[in-house]
């Protein structure tokens, strides 16, 4: 089913832009920010089960993304997995999306405008997966979700309530998988998230997925 602009909330884009066109939860075809129109090669939605208990969003697509159509593969995307399989999970279990569907110029981040140009494309996504656990996967996607600054490093593995659309969410937040390629110092904390994250969503390890959701 493809949707006219009433289904996409967010920003109005340009004027004489192209409102954005959808099927389900995929953007076919958005033109609300002409520099990342100009900037990607593809929309860059969102992978994994429609009805997954586990959502991660990352900030934007990087050039890998924006090649393979899928967001974090390349080195982020290989720690990020390895997260996933020392927790008991694959890739394959969990939600992958963004907060920007579009790769930005030269790997900048978004603006403000563009992430709330694309913010309704989100809303409409959790909405439709209704997980048990959101993850922020580093500092721009924890800002969005959570509208304050966050020290990302520090925070790692709080849990905290967001509202994405109309519908609150649980929200873990999480340090960059590429930040663990700078710092080795990272990695455990970045493992240790992911762990806490699929222990609270009650998917993965050995225990069946016992949910500790009610101890929050």
């Amino acid at each position: 089913m493809t949707s006219g602009p009433d289904d996409a909330t967010g920003g109005e884009g340009p004027p004489g832009s192209d409102p954005p066109t959808t099927e389900g939860v995929d953007v076919v075809s958005c033109t609300r920010c002409p520099r990342l129109v100009e900037s990607r090669s593809r929309i860059v939605n969102g992978v994994g089960p429609a009805d997954a208990e586990l959502v991660f969003v990352g900030e934007a697509p990087g050039a890998n993304e924006d090649s393979e159509g899928e967001p974090f593969v390349g080195r982020s995307g290989s720690v990020l997995d390895d997260a996933l399989r020392e927790a008991g999970l694959a890739r394959s279990d969990v939600r992958i999306t963004n907060c920007v569907r579009c790769r930005p110029p030269e790997n900048r981040d978004p603006t403000g405008e563009e992430l709330d140009n694309c913010r309704g494309h989100l809303a409409r996504e959790l909405a439709a997966v209704d997980p048990a656990i959101v993850v922020s996967l580093g500092k721009v996607p924890s800002e969005h979700l959570l509208d304050r600054s966050v020290a990302v490093t520090s925070e790692a593995g709080d849990v905290a309530d967001v509202r994405v659309g109309d519908r609150p969410y649980r929200a873990v937040i999480s340090v960059h998988p590429a930040a663990t390629l700078y710092d080795g110092g990272q990695r455990e904390t970045f493992f240790e998230t992911i762990a806490r994250a699929a222990d609270l969503a009650g998917v993965g390890g050995d225990d069946g997925g016992q949910s500790s959701l009610g101890a929050f």
